[in-house]
């Protein structure tokens, strides 16, 4: 894939600069279609698409065709948002001569974009995640034209899936520019550093969102920078769980933790179960019943390996299944590997043990009592999950750890696990940090608010007021007026 040039750069940047007014001008219905247009072209180009991400990711043929239909479900989703209208956040409050403490002018807010966005994807997921995965679509949604830095690990899937894209875009009317690509590492650090660039969105590794968003910071006019960087998710069992179907569990925590080779932002890698469970010879079974799988390129098994080898040399832990010799030196296939120690330890190492290994990997944890449960809750910095499995609201541990765990969890989940986000409007996938670097969210209607900002208009007349102001609601969506909610006209 080679870098593209100063003179190609320019011209996709001056291309998103000249669309952002006309995307932005567009009504929601108009915009609705034109994510609609995209969410077709997609699951229409699947055959041809899907056999590129193979190619890039060694990803089987069932899951990517399964991420098409995702990524084209999310368009679908933002495209019924737009129509219904509150996403815009209308709020309205009338002129008042009486009101306390001094008489109130005609105030009328709402969100616009913020114009031109930069969108870096992730490997783990060539589509959900990558040229139109969620932050793409968003930031489409709220109107912003987008400039997508072309992931390495992509070098067959990029543009072509970024061609399949603009086609549709522009067969239904959309600007030229709307969506562009970029390549190369000199490119991705002068993106984030574009005056022209309002809003960056990102999905990776902690170091090299930290180092862009540093970038992002140190601008002139800083920018907002949106990462989702890295996560452990932890899994708390309760005794009472464990006693009534903690083998289930355990096979399952296995299955999560394995899935797609264990490159999922949201696998789970630490379980937590009462000591003298047995669950940890559970593991064993299951895991030996997990064939090998590769890992997504050369990069991510260096790192996987290393990572592993340091965790698995640290000695307040224990090999429970696997090793990290099982992988060849050359080969991308490696087999999954659990490692075992206590809450005590944990305690005591968690700055080495408490670290993101990408890959088909996870830590078993045992706490001895209910005591120790708790305060292994309130290890974590942020996490993008947390999950409890428990054996009803009455479960004693169960609410206690629940409150522990919200204040490092963007999604707190009860007897499920954390593999796989459903892509809806009350979807949260975010966190504190470094799960995340802000309060939003990359999935679910509202990931679209990233690349939003509030406009308020003081006393104008109602002819130069956005359609969605003004007093007739042309456009009929739900408004606050007056601190009530409604979808009537005013007067």
């Amino acid at each position: 894939m080679t870098d593209t040039t100063p003179e190609q750069y320019e011209a996709v940047l001056d291309a998103a600069v000249a669309a952002a007014p006309v995307l932005a001008a567009t009504t929601p219905t108009t915009r609705a279609a034109l994510l609609r247009a995209v969410a077709g072209a997609l699951e229409e180009h699947a055959d041809a698409l899907v056999p590129l991400a193979v190619a890039d990711s060694h990803l089987p043929v069932p899951r990517l065709r399964g991420e098409v239909t995702r990524t084209a479900v999310q368009f679908e989703m933002f495209a019924d948002a737009l129509e219904e209208g509150s996403w815009l956040e209308a709020i309205i409050d009338l002129a008042d001569a009486q009101a306390r403490p001094a008489p109130r002018p005609d105030l009328r807010r709402m969100l616009v974009p913020l114009g031109p966005v930069a969108v870096f994807g992730a490997s783990n997921f060539p589509f959900a995640f990558g040229v139109a995965g969620g932050d793409t679509a968003s930031a489409l949604a709220a109107g912003c034209p987008v400039v997508v830095k072309g992931h390495p690990g992509q070098p067959s899937l990029t543009d072509p899936y970024a061609a399949v894209v603009a086609e549709a875009l522009r067969a239904a009317g959309a600007p030229e520019g709307v969506v562009g690509v970029v390549h190369g590492d000199d490119n991705a650090r002068r993106l984030v550093q574009d005056p022209r660039i309002h809003a960056v969105g990102f999905t990776g590794s902690t170091a090299g969102g930290r180092a862009l968003a540093d970038l992002a910071a140190a601008r002139p006019r800083p920018i907002p920078f949106y990462g989702e960087l890295g996560s452990l998710n932890p899994v708390f069992v309760t005794p009472a769980a464990a006693t009534a179907r903690g083998e289930d569990i355990a096979r399952a925590y296995v299955a999560s933790a394995t899935l797609g080779a264990g490159q999922f932002c949201t696998k789970p890698g630490l379980l937590f179960v009462p000591a003298g469970s047995g669950l940890d010879k559970t593991v064993v079974e299951a895991a030996g019943a997990v064939a090998a799988a590769p890992l997504l390129n050369e990069r991510i098994r260096v790192g996987w390996r290393r990572e592993l080898e340091r965790l698995a040399a640290h000695p307040r832990v224990r090999l429970v299944a696997g090793s990290p010799a099982d992988s060849g030196a050359d080969s991308l296939e490696v087999s999954p590997v659990f490692l075992a120690t206590d809450v005590a330890d944990l305690e005591a190492s968690g700055s080495q043990l408490l670290a993101e290994c990408f890959g088909p990997f996870s830590l078993i944890v045992e706490y001895r009592d209910e005591a120790e449960l708790l305060r292994a809750a309130r290890l974590f910095d942020g996490n993008l999950t947390a999950t409890v499995h428990g054996e009803g609201p009455d479960d004693q541990p169960a609410a206690a750890l629940l409150d522990a765990l919200r204040d490092s969890s963007g999604r707190l989940i009860w007897n499920g696990w954390p593999t796989g986000v459903a892509v809806s409007w009350a979807q949260h996938h975010g966190g504190p940090y470094p799960s995340t670097n802000s309060l939003h969210t990359s999935v679910g209607v509202t990931a679209l608010r990233r690349f939003l900002r509030p406009v308020a208009y003081q006393d104008l007349p109602d002819p130069l007021l956005p359609e969605a102001l003004r007093n007739t609601n042309p456009l009929g969506i739900p408004r606050r007026v007056n601190g009530r909610l409604t979808t009537e006209p005013i007067g």
